[in-house]
């Protein structure tokens, strides 16, 4: 009886001692997901994997492409994008670096020097097969720019001519099915436009808003045509963030925190901030 009594009460203190484990696996489940915030991505952070393992979202841009990026006062890339970007980060709960390249190495860049891309960059089928993209954040169209005394008032009109684009931007795929017309890459649009107005191009197309600044800048020396007017016939395109290719977990991270700066009102205050200004 003395042994039964006794076996009784260790299977009893085992099941009591048991019973508390889990009761303290559940607190540490439950304070575990009370704690998290932001993504999933943020969560994967904490136990050291994914990309922002380092706690630090390593984003490339191409600051040549005004309101959306450029170089500010101070040096860094800003603008548009990079408020964008940096508000996403700290929803998600990372910091943001920006590191300033070639628009046309970034796509090759994501998953090893950078981690993301933003920069103004319209999604395509081309890209798609290198790159996820985040939900689309801007829509946008190109544009034509053309010196001020120029005859050319269509797309037909292109037809033959020298017409500058950035490298690897949407106005570079466009040109290869205009007839007859050369593309002139440049690294900057900036650079384009100079051209355009020395007399060494044509034409020129950007997309909308950096060659709305442009035509503020020089005005009196080139005049602007809405790509998406009848005579051009341009399609509407839309700009997203470049992700890593089948990273599911960060691509929710970002879109959930893109969605919660939409709807917050953040987005807004950064579109009349840097565009509508």
């Amino acid at each position: 009886m003395k042994k039964a009594a006794i076996a009784l009460l260790f299977t009893l203190t085992l099941a009591i001692a048991g019973c508390g484990n889990k009761a303290e696996d559940a607190d540490s489940s439950k304070k575990s997901a009370d704690d998290k915030t932001g993504s999933e991505s943020a969560a994967n952070t904490e136990n050291g994997e994914g990309p922002l393992a380092d706690g630090v979202l390593n984003v490339g841009t191409n600051a040549e492409f005004p309101p959306f990026e450029f170089v500010g006062d101070d040096g860094e890339p800003d603008g548009f994008d990079m408020a964008l970007i940096k508000a996403i980060g700290e929803k998600m709960g990372v910091e943001v670096t920006v590191e300033n390249m070639e628009f046309d190495s970034l796509v090759a860049s994501i998953g090893s020097k950078i981690d993301v891309a933003i920069a103004g960059m319209t999604i395509t089928d081309e890209r798609k097969n290198m790159v996820d993209f985040s939900d689309e954040y801007y829509e946008a169209v190109q544009y034509v720019i053309v010196p001020a005394d120029s005859e050319i008032a269509s797309a037909a009109d292109l037809e033959g001519k020298n017409i500058g684009v950035q490298l690897g931007t949407t106005g570079d795929f466009i040109v290869e099915d205009i007839k007859d017309a050369t593309a002139a890459q440049y690294n900057k649009a900036v650079d384009a436009v100079n051209d355009l107005r020395n007399g060494r191009v044509d034409a020129v197309i950007i997309d909308k808003n950096p060659a709305q600044v442009f035509g503020e800048q020089f005005k009196d020396e080139i005049k602007l045509f809405d790509g998406e007017s009848a005579e051009f016939g341009f399609e509407k395109e839309y700009y997203a963030i470049a992700l890593p290719k089948g990273d599911e977990e960060l691509a929710k991270s970002v879109n959930d925190a893109l969605a919660e700066i939409k709807a917050d009102g953040t987005f807004d205050e950064l579109v009349k901030q840097y565009i509508e200004n």
